[in-house]
């Protein structure tokens, strides 16, 4: 079965509606690549992918580790290569309040991070580098 369904809205733009929850995401082409940048372009939502399947990854260890990493939050910046166009690097910038958290558990929640499925999912030639503030 499909996990999304999708369409072209024109305008270089798309929409995408995730099938099991019915939730919508719109596309547009960057400003810089003769899009409006009126929502994330396909690229951005790579880069949010990789923050966001990181943290999740560690919620997953958190939880089993009986530690609550609500509240924590994060940056992503996507630098992007013009000859052929495409990501060159994602830099994730992790910020969490850690004072009371033993750090072999800080040690296992940067090492999930950085085996999250989206991470080993992305070309070598993706520089991915990642910033934990905790």
């Amino acid at each position: 079965m499909p996990t999304l369904k999708s369409s072209y809205l024109g305008n270089l733009r798309t929409q995408m509606i995730h099938l099991q929850s019915g939730t919508e995401v719109i596309t547009d082409a960057p400003v810089d690549n003769n899009g409006k940048g009126e929502a994330f372009s396909p690229t951005d939502l790579v880069a949010a992918a990789l923050g966001s399947c990181m943290v999740t990854i560690m919620g997953i260890v958190a939880e089993r580790e009986g530690v609550d990493i609500a509240g924590m939050t994060w940056e992503v910046t996507k630098v992007m290569q013009a000859q052929p166009r495409k990501i060159a690097e994602i830099i994730v910038d992790f910020n969490w309040n850690s004072e009371t958290i033993d750090s072999k558990v800080i040690q296992k929640l940067k090492n999930a991070a950085k085996t999250c499925p989206v991470a080993l999912s992305l070309d070598p030639d993706i520089k991915q580098t990642i910033n934990f503030n905790f």
